[in-house]
């Protein structure tokens, strides 16, 4: 029976190196000119005046340390026809003062707006971003955390993939920076689920839902598109409402690619333990719409294919089979850090531990989400299991 259960994980193990190699050879990169560009489309050769207003949408909640590094590098766009709007979020810190001190510095460029207290049944990221793009003017929006810095073709390339493939929504996941142990340990593999689970040209020529992914550290839509899909209050009550916006737009036949942002944006989600604990227990349940069933068997496959074979490849009789499957696994991972630049070191050879670690947040995830209740920024956001 176990002989048979490693012959499954070898096979699997092969299809999820297999994705992470197609990935790394061939995903839609926002830093690389989108293969379809014509003289026609690309921008570079396009009358500014002539290109789509865009909105740069930034909700903050104390993000008095992070927010002037992301203001600095969008100030600085190489794309000059757009506004950057930041919503200060009941801050108790200083992040209004600083948003303000920009503001006056870049008047016209940058915009500082405080927000209005949550309506019952929203979110608060969500409730903040719909009060952005209510006052936003472009005809682009592109949401992005405050947490995140930016190159300076940033804006450029996104809206030179929006335009070349007349999408609705374009989505790229940040190049993340790791610093703490915990980080380098838990971040690349919520990348792993991505680069190693999705071939990511499906989310632009699938029609289904269920292969669409989005990332809010870096999300573009076309305004018309956005309207459309009801923006987000159509999202208005979910935790992963990036995902729920992407599956929106392909519900709606509308069409989005899901992309590579190394190079372009960076994001540094978290700065130590205990903020990769309870941010990822925010978030991993919601992957799978709190369904216990789909969570479990996620679970379940990454101990399989990830620490199993770390564990039976010191029985004689399974040894040949756990060994191929040990190669296997770190060849992915090899992969996503040379393509995605994750740390190298931490990435191949804890491999298994970074895994233990994030199956023992889901565990938490689980718990938390059992009682109803979910805590980040020192709000309440209420959950439910669907079985």
């Amino acid at each position: 029976m176990i002989t048979v259960v490693l012959y499954i994980v070898l096979a699997m193990t092969t299809v999820f190196c297999a994705i992470a190699l197609y990935n790394a050879l061939t995903a839609p990169m926002i830093t690389k000119r989108p293969p379809k560009t014509t003289p026609a489309d690309d921008i570079a050769n396009t009358d500014p005046l002539l290109l789509p207003r865009v909105s740069v949408l930034i909700p903050a909640r104390n993000e008095e340390h992070n927010i002037a590094k992301c203001l600095e590098g969008l100030v600085h766009q190489t794309y000059k026809h757009l506004e950057i709007i930041v919503l200060n979020d009941h801050s108790t810190d200083g992040t209004a003062r600083i948003v303000q001190e920009y503001a006056l510095k870049y008047q016209g460029l940058v915009k500082l707006m405080n927000g209005i207290t949550i309506p019952q049944g929203w979110t608060g990221k969500n409730w903040a971003c719909q009060q952005l793009s209510s006052a936003a003017t472009g005809d682009v929006l592109i949401f992005t955390d405050a947490d995140n810095t930016h190159a300076p073709t940033a804006v450029a390339k996104t809206v030179q993939w929006l335009k070349t493939y007349k999408l609705g929504l374009i989505s790229a996941f940040p190049q993340q920076q790791t610093v703490s142990f915990a980080e380098q340990l838990a971040v690349p593999v919520m990348d792993m689920f991505v680069y190693a689970g999705l071939p990511l040209w499906l989310t632009y020529k699938a029609e289904h839902p269920s292969l669409a992914a989005a990332n809010g550290q870096w999300i573009a839509f076309n305004k018309d598109a956005y309207t459309f899909i009801g923006g987000h209050f159509a999202v208005k009550d979910h935790i992963v409402e990036d995902v729920e916006l992407a599956r929106t737009i392909k519900q709606r036949g509308i069409d989005m690619i899901t992309a590579a942002g190394t190079g372009e944006i960076f994001c540094r989600m978290y700065t130590s333990f205990d903020e990769v604990w309870h941010g990822f227990t925010k978030n991993i349940f919601g992957l799978v719409r709190y369904n216990s069933n789909a969570f479990f068997a996620l679970m379940l496959m990454l101990f399989a294919l990830c620490i199993l074979p770390y564990t039976l490849v010191f029985v004689e009789e399974y040894r040949t089979l756990c060994l191929a499957t040990i190669v296997l696994n770190l060849l992915m991972r090899g992969i996503l850090a040379w393509r995605f630049k994750h740390p190298l070191l931490p990435s191949i050879l804890l491999h298994p531990i970074g895994v233990g670690l994030m199956i023992a947040i889901g565990i938490n995830a689980y718990t938390e989400v059992s009682r109803g209740i979910i805590r980040w920024k020192d709000r309440e956001i209420a959950v439910h299991l669907e079985q």
